[in-house]
């Protein structure tokens, strides 16, 4: 949005902001709007050496021009940084020109209207331009897709585009609320399709990813509120205008072939200004009316020469432009929708990880059963109890979780070679994910038909799986300035399973005290995770589409054990897999508030490889019943998991 600035001084360097370097899908981070995106395209001549305008507030203490105090880091940039991006510049930034340092890729420009945005994507000629209010002009570019295709480049399909605008075309006339009200409705769809003509223009050069900002309600601003008091009425027709941008804006962007990844921003601040004491605001203050600073009523309080001077108690920090507490906000806001299917897709992993938590436990059985079955047209039942913990790193979201299992089952030898049998299983898992600890529940009844052979050396393993999957209570949580919010729901799903496994035993005799069998290994397992909603219509609620997750994995390993007496026994294996459906997960999704805008995102990344490890004990206590207990330990590059168990195994 505009703001009058007086001439500049010389330029000066961009204060820059460090963050830790965190993962993310994409490769960049690119933005393109007005001055509520602005990283700094203008020198700032009231603060310290090295410092640029944004449209916030200082940072304190005295936050007063001269104090040596630069300005706070807008919503983008904090995003940017948050995405793993470190610090961002503006694209025309004459500061960074005049020292030699490389241009940013933030090409928001304080004073931008919608048609200045989308030259500042395609244009030719000016493209980018950083002007003074009385039209001096400090610096132009081509725009970003002119200046790529003139040095040959394209755009990367990784990159994530930000895109706001349309505050400027009410400040500078161009959507006039003093208009016929069919003309001033009219003005507001033109100004959303000059803006949707950039976004189309980034889709056509290859994009991938556009995050698109709704433009905030300019109806409730300090700015609109004293307008109000020399025509009541305008407020409302601003904000019904701003409506009628937005509707537009929304409906031309379902009409968009790439991911566009709508903020309802407008939603957001209505929240906030419901309950502002929840987000670190004053409930005592009006937060609409009275700003930090520059407008026709700083706040008498918190406001920069107030009592208490404080921005982060105030949402505007001038009469259009949000306080460093607003910019938090959107920041928060904007990586909660990037975050969230990186804990989503977590949801199948979790079914996967219970399943070959039940498989390892069967595994444990056998290995403890080896040749020494039940006799022929016999019985044998088993029951155990174990616990499991699962550890994921997807981006930025780490997750770890514990769980419980109760499982029994038994088994019917056949033959002298042959032996069948069924096992059940009930696992319970929570699971702990991304910065703001969302918690997800999962339920999972299992069923297993196994048969196995022994015959001489050779032996085989062949297991079919089937499971039923609740998921109950997921609460995804994420930060939103001070305050955490939990978004609900829950969902069901089901799986099935094939694994089976081949080896020989290198023993000198069948009756060796020890015994050691190189083995291959195949498995196949999918998971199917039914779509479900967030509870509500609040702007962070979300629905997803259904989730598929096939698992397809070889393997070669070593099982070995060693009697230690003629009543206890120890069995172990260790096995390399290498998983062949290791494409990166997908979810598709779209906000409750604005259900014609879906758009698809990566989450968990599957490993290729992973390690796994198993050892136990089995101890005869009486004839015909064993006490067993086993660890087992799997390793990939980002993942882990481990399991303990404790059975009882008896002859019928």
């Amino acid at each position: 949005m505009k703001r009058v600035l007086t001439p500049l001084a010389a330029a000066c360097l961009l204060a820059s902001t460090s963050f830790s370097l965190q993962a993310s899908p994409y490769s960049t981070l690119v933005v393109f709007g007005d001055s509520l995106s602005d990283a700094g395209q203008f020198a700032d001549p009231d603060g310290p050496a090295g410092s640029t305008v944004r449209f916030t507030n200082r940072t304190g203490p005295t936050y007063q021009p001269g104090s040596g105090e630069s300005y706070g880091l807008n919503a983008t940039q904090i995003l940017n940084g948050k995405l793993g991006f470190g610090s961002m510049s503006g694209s025309t930034s004459p500061v960074n020109q005049s020292l030699g340092l490389p241009d940013g890729s933030n090409y928001a420009v304080g004073g931008n209207t919608t048609s200045q945005i989308t030259d500042s994507i395609v244009g030719t000629g000016e493209g980018s331009v950083v002007e003074l209010s009385d039209g001096t002009n400090l610096r132009q570019r081509p725009g970003y897709l002119a200046e790529l295709a003139s040095s040959g480049r394209r755009v990367d399909a990784n990159t994530l585009f930000y895109v706001n605008g349309g505050g400027n075309d009410f400040l500078d006339g161009l959507i006039n609320p003093l208009a016929a009200p069919d003309v001033a409705t009219l003005q507001a769809q033109q100004a959303a399709t000059r803006l949707v003509d950039g976004v189309r223009a980034l889709e056509g050069a290859g994009a991938r990813y556009i995050m698109v900002s709704l433009l905030p309600d300019v109806g409730r601003t300090p700015f609109a509120t004293n307008l109000g008091g020399i025509i009541p009425s305008l407020p409302g027709t601003i904000s019904g205008l701003v409506s009628d941008f937005n509707q537009e804006l929304v409906s031309q962007l379902q009409a968009i072939d790439v991911e566009i990844i709508p903020l309802n921003v407008p939603l957001l601040v209505h929240e906030v200004l419901q309950d502002p004491g929840r987000y670190g605001l004053a409930a005592d203050q009006d937060l609409v009316a009275s700003c930090f600073d520059d407008c026709a009523v700083p706040n008498p309080v918190y406001g920069m020469n107030g009592s208490t001077p404080d921005p982060t108690r105030l949402l505007f920090d001038d009469g259009v432009h949000p306080t460093i507490a607003g910019q938090m906000l959107f920041a928060d806001y904007a990586y909660s929708l990037l975050a969230a299917p990186w804990e989503i897709t977590l949801l199948p992993e979790m079914a996967h990880g219970n399943l070959r938590s039940h498989q390892d436990q069967l595994r444990a059985q056998w290995q403890a059963d080896w040749e020494a079955w039940q006799a022929v047209g016999q019985w044998r039942a088993f029951t155990n109890a174990g616990g499991q913990r699962l550890d994921y790193d997807v981006y930025d979201s780490s997750a770890d979780g514990n769980g419980y299992n109760l499982n029994f089952g038994g088994s019917y030898r056949l033959t002298e070679a042959w032996r069948v049998g069924l096992a059940a299983g009930f696992y319970e898992q929570s699971l702990e994910a991304g910065e703001a600890d969302s918690d997800y529940d999962l339920n999972s009844y299992l069923a297993t038909a196994f048969a196995q052979y022994q015959q001489n050396r050779w032996w085989g393993e062949l297991a079919a799986s089937a499971g039923y999957l609740d998921y109950d209570d997921l609460k995804r949580q994420l930060d939103l300035g001070p305050t955490t919010r939990a978004e609900k729901g829950d969902t069901e799903g089901d799986l099935w399973a094939f694994t089976g496994r081949l080896g020989y035993d290198i023993a000198p005799s069948a009756d060796s005290q020890w015994h050691l069998s190189p083995f291959v290994s195949a498995d196949y397992a999918r998971v199917e995770v039914d779509g479900y909603g967030e509870d509500g219509q609040l702007s962070t609620a979300l629905s997803y589409d259904d989730q598929e997750r096939d698992s397809k994995r070889l393997g070669v390993g070593l099982q070995g054990l060693f009697d230690l007496s003629q009543q206890t026994r120890l069995f172990g294996e260790v096995a390399l897999e290498r998983e062949y459906e290791d494409d990166v997960s997908e979810v598709s999704m779209s906000l409750n508030s604005l259900p014609g805008i879906e758009y698809t995102l990566e989450g968990y990344v599957p490993t290729d490889k992973t390690t796994r490890a198993t050892l136990g004990v089995s101890h005869q206590l009486v004839e015909g019943l064993a006490l067993r207990g086993s660890y087992t330990y799997r390793n990939s590059d980002d993942d882990d998991q481990q399991g303990i168990n404790l059975s009882l195994s008896w002859d019928l």
